[in-house]
């Protein structure tokens, strides 16, 4: 089999401040490029493949070197070696920029590093691209997918974002949701969020993430957070069709670990 490569942005040590695995510590494994533009974007620099990567060499010291992109599959493996001390790591979290535009090299590799660590790989998406999700599937445990709201991220998914759930359901792939709120969220949109996700499944966990100022800087300044009574009214309007819609900030940045 030829070996791929793949464009990296880092790999580092931290602990995972959103969703289903906030509070466990996770290998993030962060790849350059992305085919969306989400106004509350706080992760500009991988929109766009980076000439060189950053290294972790201890897990959590931000002790970082930098190498040159494009990384071959046995060296990305080394690297991920390195990281993986006993019992220190919960998962492998494999994120962008959007992580599956690399679907080919995942494909290849995600076996490999399954076998090499043997824990948990987590797969953190936009959700938007159900074709390069068949090719990984059967190598994930786990899938954070966003739903774009138009009002608050300028993307307007659904139909992709409808066919990603059916998928990892049909998988038998343990999925959950993520939405960026701030107050400019239109509730009818947050209504339609949860009939698509109830209609996949009502055991489907949403969570809410509302903007704060720790979540800035992003691409669009002018959003701001929600207000209390704006995200209490918005979960109620939720609850109607899910059981499980939790809201949690970006609890990561809260201890420092940007």
């Amino acid at each position: 089999m030829t070996a791929l490569t793949a464009n990296l942005i880092e790999i580092f040590s931290a602990i995972q401040g959103e969703g289903i695995n906030v509070g466990t510590r996770q290998i993030f494994v962060r790849f350059g490029g992305c085919d969306l533009r989400c106004h509350y974007c706080d992760s500009e620099h991988t929109w766009t493949k980076q000439p060189t990567c950053s290294i972790e060499q201890t897990p959590g010291q931000r002790d970082f070197t930098t190498h040159d992109n494009p990384i071959e599959s046995s060296q990305l493996l080394t690297w991920i070696k390195q990281q993986n001390q006993p019992h220190l790591h919960d998962s492998i979290s494999i994120t962008g920029g959007e992580p599956l535009l690399h679907a080919p090299f995942l494909a290849q590799w995600l076996p490999q590093v399954k076998e090499l660590t043997q824990i948990p790989i987590y797969l953190e998406t936009g959700g938007h691209r159900p074709k390069q999700l068949v090719q990984v599937l059967p190598y994930l445990d786990l899938v954070g997918m966003d739903i774009k709201l138009p009002s608050v991220s300028g993307e307007t998914h659904w139909e992709e974002h409808r066919e990603f759930l059916q998928l990892c359901k049909a998988a038998g792939v343990e999925v959950f949701v993520k939405i960026i709120i701030s107050q400019t969220t239109d509730s009818e949109e947050l209504r339609q969020a949860a009939q698509l996700v109830a209609a996949v499944s009502d055991r489907i966990i949403i969570f809410l993430q509302p903007m704060t100022a720790l979540a800035q800087p992003h691409t669009n300044p002018a959003l701001t957070a929600p207000t209390p009574e704006q995200v209490l009214t918005w979960q109620a309007v939720m609850k109607e069709y899910l059981p499980q819609i939790r809201v949690i900030p970006q609890t990561h940045k809260m201890i420092g670990q940007l």
